[in-house]
């Protein structure tokens, strides 16, 4: 009887603790259906990071034909032979040495799915691969266009004085480009290569285009002032509907003047007017007129309206070449390789024409050009006998539209010279 007691007292307890078990068990949870446990799992495979795509660069070599440049890019010569001809944006033949080309694979050991070809700064060549089969596309890049505002004083060169003024919104290519075009603007009144001291300084308001890739290219310039020891210049941009040019100074005067004030676009001076101690003869003399150093073969403009009256050897000039222009102004060129085709006595040439080229013959110790000015027969200094020759006046029916523009232009150029130079870092 005592053993039968004990198991009933052993079971109750038994069972009160599987009882008091399975009401703090927590309930499993309900079946959910297929489709939202699939949704979770594409939602956590969105959630991770996308493979990033292989990219290699190259660029087409000189007598490099694509299909080399394609299987170098990692291409099978049948997947090259089959982009090629898939080809007819373009002549494959007829493709421009030094072309940049990106090739896109889906993940580094696999075969590229994309070739990119750069056919120009803004335009792009897609060719895609599906499997074995190649379609191309082209892409325009879209240009953005804002204006930008460039103050610099010189201490050497105007290039130097560009790159420290410019080079936190511009990269170095646009501000060489920028350099050149202020130059340009002024040709007619600054020789930048022997007129600037230091102490001199200029503000320009130009048109900045940017690409998406960081590209950088410099527009028209809408006005520049330049300050030659203390005295101001302007260039105002301005179309005028009766006088030439496409600059007008603070008077509404032309800046395309009768001459040039420099023979060569791109110019350094090697000796100035005046005394020096010639090269070859050992002596000192006086020089009458003004060397630019310059590669041989640099074209040599005319700096004004005229007609030649000497083209031939003129002894320690070398290959000489004259041209008489109004009002009794000659002007000279010496040490020449060679004359532009058609030149001779009696020939008519314009002002920027290229009528000769730099080269070192005659009395010359290296290439370079020497020029000269001579006013009624009498040698000039060139420095002085072009400075003040004006271009024409913008009429006076033109005049308030000018003003307006000019006012405009000068107004843009003072607020953005005074705000902080921001933009694109220097490459």
């Amino acid at each position: 009887m005592k053993v039968v007691i004990v198991r009933v007292i052993t079971y109750g307890v038994m069972a009160i603790l599987v009882a008091a078990a399975l009401v703090n068990t927590p309930r499993l949870p309900e079946k959910r259906p297929a489709e939202d446990l699939l949704g979770a799992k594409q939602q956590s495979i969105v959630s991770l990071p996308v493979a990033m795509l292989r990219e290699r660069f190259d660029t087409l070599g000189s007598g490099e034909s694509l299909r080399g440049v394609f299987e170098r890019g990692g291409v099978s010569a049948v997947l090259a032979d089959q982009a090629v001809k898939a080809l007819t944006v373009i002549n494959p033949g007829r493709v421009r040495a030094g072309m940049p080309i990106v090739f896109r694979s889906e993940n580094p050991d696999s075969v590229p799915s994309e070739i990119i070809l750069q056919l120009a700064t803004d335009r792009l060549l897609h060719i895609k691969r599906s499997d074995s089969t190649w379609t191309e596309f082209a892409e325009q890049l879209p240009w953005t266009t804002d204006t930008i505002a460039v103050s610099g004083t010189i201490s050497s060169t105007l290039y130097e004085a560009m790159d420290s003024s410019a080079k936190s919104i511009l990269p170095a290519p646009a501000r060489q480009q920028l350099t050149w075009s202020l130059a340009d603007v002024f040709e007619y009144k600054i020789d930048m290569s022997r007129d600037l001291q230091e102490g001199d300084a200029f503000r320009v308001l130009a048109e900045r285009s940017s690409l998406s890739n960081g590209t950088v290219r410099i527009g028209k310039i809408l006005a520049a002032t330049f300050t030659l020891s203390g005295t101001e210049l302007q260039a105002i941009r301005y179309a005028s509907h009766s006088v030439r040019g496409d600059y007008f100074d603070q008077n509404g005067k032309s800046l395309r003047a009768a001459f040039l004030r420099a023979p060569l676009e791109f110019r350094r001076i090697s000796s100035t007017f005046g005394g020096r101690f010639h090269p070859i003869l050992g002596v000192w003399k006086q020089h009458k007129g003004t060397d630019y150093a310059a590669t041989s073969g640099t074209p040599v403009r005319a700096i004004g309206d005229g007609v030649v009256r000497r083209a031939g050897w003129g002894s320690g000039y070398g290959n000489v070449l004259e041209i008489r222009h109004r009002n009794g102004f000659v002007s000279r060129y010496g040490h020449l390789r060679g004359f532009a085709t058609g030149i001779h006595v009696g020939t008519r040439v314009t002002i920027g024409q290229t009528v000769a080229y730099v080269g070192m013959t005659g009395l010359a110790t290296g290439p370079h050009l020497h020029f000269e000015v001579l006013v009624d027969g009498v040698q000039r200094d060139p420095r002085t006998a072009l400075r003040d020759r004006s271009g024409d006046p913008v009429p006076a029916s033109e005049r308030p539209e000018f003003d307006r523009v000019r006012t405009q232009m000068l107004a843009d150029l003072e607020s953005k010279s005074a705000a902080p130079l921001t933009g694109l870092a220097s490459r």
